[in-house]
């Protein structure tokens, strides 16, 4: 079903979590194929139908698949207990047991552009915005974080760089993770709009800054 033709958007039932919290416990073909009506139902079509309504402004999306390649995935559970998408190559969200997860930045960067992160993380314009803008998410709640952070100053930059913290992470993103209790109404489409606007200035500052 493509997200071109999911129909209005009115929430994401709690059965959507009900079918996560299974597959974690029963990760397995044949229960995923008894359950696999819920699943259409409850998580697949509201996420495409969330999609459709964010790509006029946001950007289209395209939900990651639930079942695993086995041929790259030996000895792994043959499903993912969250699906997921990008939105306009500067969001994504995340649906899984725990909630919906908003969020935007940057993930695992090649060489050259870890390289531009830091070096606008350290000149003092650049540096002293992003900083402000992560300031003020945490402050709001959002998680800010990375993947992985060095153990030491990364080569060419002094252990009491003002921005340290920064410095040492290997990438940079933040968002939101909304509850199930917040997510069972049309009302849901407002809150995830919502946190895109809050990191929307994250997202912005990588984009001038980062971006190739």
């Amino acid at each position: 079903m493509d997200v071109l033709f999911a129909g209005r958007f009115t929430g994401i039932p709690r059965e959507a979590f009900t079918f996560f919290e299974g597959l974690a416990s029963h990760n397995s073909r044949e229960w995923f194929q008894a359950n696999k009506d819920m699943y259409e139902r409850a998580c697949r079509r509201p996420m495409q139908s969330l999609l459709a309504e964010l790509a006029p402004t946001y950007g289209a999306g395209t939900l990651t698949r639930i079942n695993r390649d086995m041929r790259f995935a030996r000895g792994q559970a043959p499903y993912k207990t969250f699906i997921a998408s990008g939105i306009g190559g500067r969001y994504w969200v995340s649906l899984s047991k725990d909630g919906l997860y908003i969020g935007s930045g940057i993930y695992m960067p090649d060489g050259p552009t870890l390289r531009r992160l830091r070096g606008a993380i350290a000149d003092d314009a650049s540096g002293r915005k992003i900083a402000a803008i992560v300031s003020g998410l945490r402050r709001k709640k959002y998680t800010v974080g990375t993947h992985e952070t060095t153990a030491t100053a990364p080569r060419g930059y002094d252990a009491d760089h003002p921005r340290i913290e920064l410095l040492c992470m290997k990438d940079l993103h933040a968002g939101k993770q909304l509850p199930p209790s917040a997510l069972s109404t049309r009302k849901a489409l407002d809150r995830v709009v919502g946190v895109m606007a809050d990191v929307k200035p994250l997202s912005d500052w990588l984009q001038r800054h980062v971006s190739s």
